[in-house]
């Protein structure tokens, strides 16, 4: 009577082919062979001669979940992230991306809409959809910061200097009004400024303490800010990059100039709002100009 030998089952007569499974997940096997490379989505087996991979049947929903994303624009390093979290945790960071995608296209449409009225001619029109006011404002002591800065350094700037300048008006009795940016030069991507971003103190001297503490390095200072008369409209968080905001800034110099007012400083952006807190469409700045009274 001779023994049974027991029959060991390769693992391809048990798993799927990189052909059955790329038909089934509904991608090319170009594709797997790139999401392995890049972890997104590793074969369960790879035959050590042929080099030929496996799949098995249960990572097709994984592998139509990738696919799905990749649709959404996501870049395959945020995928390959996000694959490795577990479901709820992967849906949280799929509503980051997402949020950042709206804020990017409310952003560009704001921008496409600027420049239709730009090159049509009918910037009249465009700066019509601003509403100006005027306000004014009282003398008051401000911890500031300057610093040289092209466009795309200055969202990140304005947000760390902000946070520096409000947690040292805490300890110098407090502000007395919003945080806003003082523009002494032009910037964009090829023009550095200087921006002077700026923090009213309710105590000015223990600001200068404050200040003088931080030596020599450091950039922050205590200044006079006059009072004064100030030309504004108020905008949304989408409309507040760069070059979108340079409607706002254009619509308040024609209704000024419109009637005659003179510019006596720098522009300015005053952040009257929670930034982290704000959607696209709410308003958290106004786009100022100092004008002479009277």
């Amino acid at each position: 009577m001779t023994e049974d030998v027991p029959v060991i089952a390769r693992p391809q007569d048990e798993l799927l082919s990189i052909g059955v499974f790329a038909a089934r997940a509904r991608l090319s096997p170009k594709a797997l062979r790139l999401y392995d490379r890049l972890g997104l989505l590793e074969p369960a087996h790879v035959d050590e001669v042929s080099g030929y991979r496996y799949y098995r049947e249960d990572q097709i929903e994984q592998a139509r979940t990738v696919a799905l994303l990749r649709r959404l624009d996501m870049p395959l390093a945020d995928i390959a992230g996000m694959v490795r979290l577990d479901g709820e945790r992967a849906a949280r960071s799929l509503d980051v991306y997402w949020a950042g995608i709206e804020e990017r296209f409310a952003e560009q449409r704001t921008l496409a809409h600027y420049l239709r009225g730009r090159l049509s001619g009918r910037n009249a029109e465009l700066y019509a959809t601003f509403e100006v006011k005027t306000v004014d404002v009282p003398r008051t002591h401000v911890l500031s910061e300057t610093r040289h800065v092209v466009a795309g350094e200055l969202p990140s700037w304005i947000g760390s200097s902000a946070e520096r300048l409000e947690k040292a008006a805490e300890r110098c009795g407090g502000m007395p009004g919003p945080h806003f940016v003082v523009y002494h030069a032009e910037v964009t991507e090829e023009s550095d400024g200087p921006a002077e971003s700026c923090v009213p103190v309710a105590d000015a001297e223990a600001a200068r303490a404050w200040a003088a503490g931080q030596g020599r390095s450091s950039d922050a200072k205590v200044r006079l800010e006059p009072a004064q008369r100030l030309v504004y409209t108020r905008i949304t968080k989408a409309q507040v990059g760069y070059p979108q905001i340079i409607a706002a800034y254009d619509a308040v110099e024609a209704w000024a100039a419109e009637r005659g007012l003179t510019v006596t400083g720098p522009c300015r952006e005053v952040y009257f709002a929670d930034w982290e807190s704000s959607g696209p469409e709410d308003e958290v700045c106004d786009v100022a100009l100092p004008v002479a009274v009277g």
